[in-house]
């Protein structure tokens, strides 16, 4: 079945089986993004379907030689022709005859069924609705690319505030979780999410009572429910100062947890290394010392009480700034410093650890201590809920990166010691080119790159947003198998990371609209334009709707009553 006929193949301008342009017939329309078709019949094979995608249209006075002259067509004194011209990509050709199509053949906008073909959308055995596409019907994206089977990862960029990047990546979580391509393993996989801007990810649980009419009848057409995340479970770190560890949150009460790591797993567990987590740290020199120390504190700490207190060296530590005030004194003891560092190291080495050492105390107190009450469940964990939800807002930017590196990397040997990458585990992390930047090494930037180029093996599936891909680690945008991009800045449009957009969607997504995307995945040979729908889960606390409130079943239910019994006599 043909759709719509909107013009013919031009004769002007050469065709190939990889572009063409159609003149289009007087009252027609196409515009960009507009999925059409044409036919040719080839001898020995039969025929051919040459679809694409319109990349240009363009409108001109035909007959006209002169700028001035469109007033004098305008006002009737000199004959010319409207006519419009569109260029069109191609994305198919079936069967794969590469021929190109003849000048005066009839050019449709493609129907369903072309359409699911122009697009692959006919041999995604998995697929997941990303969005709306120009034409209103649904658009997707192969889930073989991003479970780890052909490929995984996703990278998101745009401008911060403008390009919904995070908004996107949760609906993407969204669609996964809910358009059945998970079967019978949806219950078990999980999504981690960092949350760095303010507590507008806390409610991904609520209804959004902004959702109207016609975003219900969006997500209909997708083929998803039009509904709230259903299980979610919220880390937040404690309240500085406070004695009892409670979350520091604001606007949740219900399913958050405070979150910290104790001085024995601390020393246990060689956390030290991700105190010093800023490229800066890898180019000062000092750190081999770093690894030194944690292994002596490894050595050397013992548990005092159930409140995750250590003792080291005959010194009780109940705080951070315990543990390092006794690490000062023994790096400037004369004595005591060769025990530590286990080799002739520099005193101006020691002193630069020891300063960049000092300054985590304040933003790493709050979340590395011993000193609470009692011992009680204070681990970030994502067998909890089907979405864990790890809020940083509150915390300093270096705190921030302590949190991000140890909880990847705990999930990252989890997985590793699991033997399988079944259920899968996807991380959503904003800020990329915050952790893993361009220049310089860090452990954060080594765990993400591992997670870039083995995670896929593992189950562990990165979805990163950047404001910047051209700031982020070359193998880590590399190892995306798709791309996304919002609203972009011009100059960061211009960079060579962002090759894979054509130069017509590069210019266009310097204007594009909140909840507009482009969309680039192996399969499909041009970037598709996606209007995702409006969330239906709250975005921010003031359109969070009172969670549902789940009733408990009576267990003496339809057993008769006091007055229900009948009398023995």
């Amino acid at each position: 079945m043909t759709g719509e006929t909107v013009g013919r193949v031009l004769g002007t301008q050469a065709a190939s089986p990889l572009s063409f342009w159609i003149g289009l017939e007087p009252g027609k329309v196409v515009q960009l993004d507009d999925v059409v078709v044409t036919r040719r019949e080839v001898p020995g094979y039969g025929p051919v379907l040459v679809a694409g995608v319109v990349t240009t249209v363009e409108a001109r006075h035909e007959g006209a030689a002169y700028d001035s002259d469109v007033f004098l067509i305008a006002d009737g004194a000199l004959p010319a022709a409207v006519v419009e011209v569109a260029e069109v990509r191609v994305t198919r050709v079936e069967p794969e005859v590469f021929v190109p199509p003849l000048p005066g053949a009839k050019v449709y906008l493609a129907s369903s069924g072309d359409r699911d073909q122009a697009l692959y959308f006919d041999v995604m055995e998995r697929r997941i609705p990303l969005g709306m596409g120009r034409d209103g019907l649904p658009l997707y994206v192969n889930f073989d690319f991003l479970d780890g089977t052909r490929g995984a990862h996703v990278s998101i960029s745009g401008v911060s505030g403008v390009a919904t990047k995070t908004s996107f990546a949760t609906f993407l979580l969204y669609s996964i979780f809910n358009s059945g391509v998970l079967g019978g393993e949806a219950a078990n996989t999980k999504a981690l999410i960092f949350s760095v801007k303010g507590e507008d990810l806390l409610f991904l649980d609520h209804a959004n009572t902004r959702l109207d009419d016609a975003a219900r009848r969006a997500y209909d057409r997708l083929g998803l429910p039009a509904r709230p995340f259903g299980s979610v479970h919220v880390f937040a770190p404690p309240r500085p100062n406070d004695p009892n560890g409670v979350p520091h949150v604001a606007a949740r009460t219900q399913g958050v947890s405070a979150f910290y790591w104790t001085l024995v797993e601390f020393c246990q567990e060689e956390l030290l290394r991700f105190v010093f987590a800023d490229a800066d740290d890898e180019r000062a020199g000092y750190s081999l010392l770093v690894g030194q120390i944690s292994a002596r504190l490894k050595a050397w700490a013992e548990p005092v009480g159930d409140g995750g207190a250590v003792m080291v060296r005959g010194t009780a530590c109940r705080t951070f700034s315990d543990l390092v005030e006794l690490l000062s004194d023994q790096l400037q003891d004369d004595e005591s410093r060769p025990e530590w560092t286990g080799a002739q190291t520099p005193l101006g080495t020691v002193n630069a650890f020891l300063r960049r050492l000092r300054s985590a105390v304040r933003p790493l107190a709050p979340i590395v201590r011993g000193d609470l009450p009692f011992y009680r469940s204070h681990s970030i964990s994502t067998s909890d809920a089907q979405v864990s939800i790890v809020d940083l807002h509150n915390l300093p930017e270096r705190a921030q990166r302590f949190v991000v590196g140890v909880v990847l990397r705990g999930e990252f040997h989890r997985k590793e010691s699991s033997g399988t990458a079944r259920p899968l585990l996807f991380v959503v992390l904003d800020e990329l080119n915050k952790y893993a930047p361009r220049e310089g090494d860090s452990p954060i930037k080594e765990i993400l790159l591992d997670v870039a180029e083995r995670g896929r093996s593992l189950g562990v599936i990165l979805i990163g947003a950047q404001q910047t891909a051209s700031e982020v680690e070359r193998r880590i945008v590399a190892n995306s198998a798709v791309r996304v991009a919002g609203r972009l800045d011009p100059a960061e449009a211009t960079r060579s990371e962002y090759g894979w957009l054509p130069p017509a969607v590069r210019d266009r997504a310097t204007i594009a609209k909140p909840g507009t995307m482009f969309v680039a995945q192996p399969e499909i040979p041009v970037p598709l334009a996606v209007a995702f729908p409006f969330p239906a889960w709250a975005t921010r606390p003031s359109e969070a709707a009172p969670a549902a409130v789940k009733t408990t079943q009576d267990p003496f239910q339809g057993l008769p009553g006091a007055e229900d019994d009948v009398p023995p006599f």
